[in-house]
């Protein structure tokens, strides 16, 4: 039985991204173009088009044209998501090396960063976090153990100090920090990357009704993640910055 045009379109343009001719960010063929290239209607090309929109290959925007879309996973910097869901929701498997898990004492700005006094007893976890068993994130996380006294005694390999502290300590509130980062030779190491590979480094200071629960540094290599995010500007009260 003969491949629907509208099919052999859409495998012409995969084949061209699997290919490297298409990479990510580069404008495709119009449905004018395609309709005239593979002979068919303005309507079969624009299926072709929708079709492999609404599968994540391409990104369509109106009046601009449609484009190669980014393949990195994409994290939002909006919500906070334990990255074990995040992975698992895109269909792949999540596994995760920890590196580290000790009590020790706070130093002065470990202390001050979560609302405590110098020499205060502090719980750290390093994971690296891992997507097909490739590294996306390395998390260092400091945990205020008054407030999580069982942090220590929990499997991280079967559950993310995230989604246990989601759970013990709901969250209220949260601060952030973006930045781009060069890594030392060791976290380039845990992350099975060149040390220059530029990185994306999120600073997550978090919040529950107790008070600060934590500290987290997430680094992830840049080739493999993004963050990003959907604003609103209809809302109420939504103004233009500079």
């Amino acid at each position: 039985m003969a491949k629907p045009v509208y099919a052999a379109i859409k495998e012409h343009l995969l084949d061209a991204i699997e290919r490297g001719e298409l990479r990510p960010g580069d404008q495709v063929a119009s449905e004018n173009q395609l309709a005239l290239q593979f002979g068919v209607s303005r309507m079969t090309a624009r299926r072709s088009l929708i079709d492999l929109s609404d599968a994540g290959f391409l990104i369509r925007t109106q009046g601009i044209g449609t484009f190669v879309a980014d393949a990195r996973p994409m994290s939002s910097i909006l919500k906070i998501r334990s990255i074990d869901l995040e992975i698992q929701q895109r269909g792949h498997v999540y596994t995760n090396q920890v590196l580290c898990l000790e009590n020790l004492p706070a130093t002065r700005f470990q202390a001050k960063s979560l609302g405590l006094e110098p020499d205060t007893r502090i719980y750290r976890s390093v994971i690296v976090h891992m997507e097909n068993d490739v590294p996306v994130q390395l998390e260092d996380r400091l945990v205020n153990a008054g407030l999580i006294p069982d942090y220590m005694d929990q499997d991280f390999t079967h559950i993310t100090p995230s989604a246990y502290l989601s759970r013990i300590a709901p969250l209220t509130e949260a601060d952030h920090i973006v930045e781009a980062v060069m890594v030392s030779q060791t976290t380039a190491e845990q992350l099975r990357i060149e040390t220059s590979e530029p990185c994306l480094k999120v600073t997550r200071r978090t919040f529950a009704r107790q008070g600060i629960v934590s500290l987290a540094e997430l680094i992830h290599p840049g080739s493999r993640y993004r963050l990003g995010g959907h604003l609103d500007f209809t809302a109420r009260g939504a103004i233009w910055a500079a």
